[in-house]
């Protein structure tokens, strides 16, 4: 069944039937005190901003029935899928494999690499481990998408210019139309965010549609 959602730069047609909803490394490392989010210098509070929306557009998907994707930007224990130009870059305090006071920093299985208490994912629901900040590369995020007849993605999570829109990009590019939910994205950098949704709808959604989570919930639910 087609929805339309009030969008930028202009609404976006849902097909509910071939829609997902893909929430991105809304991680403990990233977004509560501690991780690695914070060893990198960064103001974790303004990442915790996009909880709420998150859960809100969350329960929308899950009472219509959308696939539910959460994606956690993880590695291999023996740091086989993390090149040396990755984990070396910067000053931080911490690097990714490091000990830290939510176990090894972005490691998969450790504390710190799993999804907050508050999205937890629900057992039937996918959760994509990915070694780089794009959600395609060296996953199986097509497959999963192609064997569910997916041709629209709904993106959330963190953070906005990195990760949420390389992979809004990397889809872009595999013919997926994706809308962006503007309060359940968030940035270290304020200004960051706003470039970025700019980039995103720019020259007729170039990449991609941003929406209100009030007006994507609305649409959802089939109050529009």
């Amino acid at each position: 069944m087609a929805h339309l959602i009030k969008a930028q730069p202009f609404d976006f047609q849902i097909d509910l039937s071939r829609t997902a909803l893909i929430i991105i490394d809304m991680q403990r490392d990233f977004i509560e005190p501690g991780g690695f989010g914070e060893s990198l210098g960064n103001d974790v509070s303004k990442l915790a901003k996009a909880i709420q929306p998150c859960r809100d557009l969350l329960e929308a998907a899950r009472n219509t029935g959308l696939l539910v994707i959460h994606t956690k930007e993880a590695h291999a224990a023996d740091l086989s899928d993390c090149p040396p130009a990755k984990r070396l870059r910067g000053d931080a305090s911490l690097r990714i494999g490091d000990p830290g006071p939510m176990g090894r920093i972005l490691i998969d299985g450790e504390p710190g690499s799993e999804i907050i208490t508050e999205l937890a994912p629900l057992p039937d629901e996918v959760v994509l481990v990915k070694p780089g900040k794009g959600a395609f590369y060296n996953t199986s995020l097509k497959d999963i998408l192609d064997n569910k007849n997916i041709t629209q993605l709904i993106f959330a999570g963190v953070t906005t210019e990195v990760c949420v829109q390389s992979t809004m990009r990397e889809a872009n590019d595999r013919g997926y139309e994706c809308l962006l939910a503007e309060e359940a994205t968030q940035s270290y950098f304020e200004e960051f965010k706003a470039s970025t949704l700019d980039m995103i709808r720019a020259q007729g959604a170039i990449v991609g549609w941003t929406a209100h989570v009030t007006d994507i919930v609305s649409s959802l639910q089939g109050e529009v």
